[in-house]
């Protein structure tokens, strides 16, 4: 009786099922791309902001009210954990930078710029050419792309191609977009290799902390050379909702999307953003839209059903 009693309580316990954890696995892509379409729905409201507010708030001062807004709308949930990570931090500072400089500081403030001069839907348009790049870049990180992702881009980059070849309006504002497209695609493949432990909003707020302070010369320059603006519900109102919104919301929907699907895989869905600008557009602008434009669009969505699926 002794010996079977321990072999009893010596014996192994029997593996888990693997099947508990199918239905978490399967949820992961779909609300990576849930939070990738979030995003990108959101981000799409920045370009009809950043077009509406070209006359009335300069673009450097439009960014870095933009950054103070979504700092204060982060800072409850993610200073404590920024400092309870900032040993990590300073030991990843030159990433943190980088990081910074791209997605808060540089792309944005390259947005209004834009806007300036170019309509809010050719904006859109040439931003969408963003996640070629991210592919791009994944791929020279040893991603494989795999053949039904890499027809899915091809074909929304066809769509993007002849969207802007056939209607768009280009400007002086088409290279500050392009720019903008190179420092949003870099941002994005630079929140695939986060170092193990950097994450969730402490890395976010500490970010929109390093990035406001880079905005600050820019900010004393432009307030010395052009003033400020005056405040009012139609300015207030559209900062209010790029800082709470287009980013303290979409940037962490954006980085849970990048976690979670890739960048590559995101950034396919980020060609929806044309087809949202230019609703958006047309809808608070007034900016026309015609058919083959819609055309054009129509490729593009079918391009990111087919790129943003499953391999399977």
């Amino acid at each position: 009786m002794t010996a079977v009693a321990h072999q009893t309580s010596t014996t192994a316990p029997a593996p888990r099922s693997p099947y508990p954890l199918r239905p978490r696995q399967a949820a992961a892509p779909l609300l990576g791309l849930a939070c990738a379409a979030l995003a990108t729905v959101v981000w799409s409201g920045s370009f009809v902001t950043a077009r509406g507010l070209h006359d009335s708030v300069p673009p450097v001062q439009h960014a870095f009210w933009r950054w103070v807004i979504a700092l204060l709308a982060v800072a409850p949930f993610g200073a404590r954990q920024a400092w309870r990570q900032r040993h990590l931090l300073r030991r990843h500072a030159r990433y943190v930078l980088l990081v910074s400089l791209l997605g808060v500081a540089g792309y944005n403030t390259l947005v209004n710029q834009a806007g300036l001069t170019t309509p809010a839907a050719t904006m859109g348009m040439i931003m969408a050419a963003s996640p070629v790049l991210m592919a791009v870049f994944e791929r020279l990180g040893g991603v494989r792309l795999g053949a039904r992702r890499t027809a899915g881009l091809l074909l929304a980059c066809a769509g993007v191609a002849l969207l802007v070849g056939g209607g768009a309006d280009l400007s002086a504002g088409a290279l500050w977009m392009t720019a903008a497209a190179c420092c949003f695609a870099g941002y994005s493949a630079l929140l695939r290799r986060r170092p193990d432990g950097l994450g969730g909003t402490g890395f976010l707020f500490t970010t929109f902390l390093v990035g406001t302070a880079m905005l600050l010369p820019a900010q004393a320059a432009s307030l010395a050379v052009q003033g400020g603006f005056r405040p009012a519900p139609g300015t207030v109102l559209p900062l209010l909702y790029v800082g709470v919104a287009s980013s303290a919301l979409a940037f962490f929907a954006w980085s849970k999307a990048i976690t979670l699907i890739g960048a590559t895989r995101a950034g396919i869905v980020y060609y929806l953003q044309p087809v949202c600008v230019a609703l958006l557009s047309w809808a608070v602008l007034g900016e026309h839209t015609g058919l083959p434009q819609l055309l054009c669009l129509a490729l593009i969505l079918a391009g990111v059903v087919l790129g943003a699926g499953s391999r399977r």
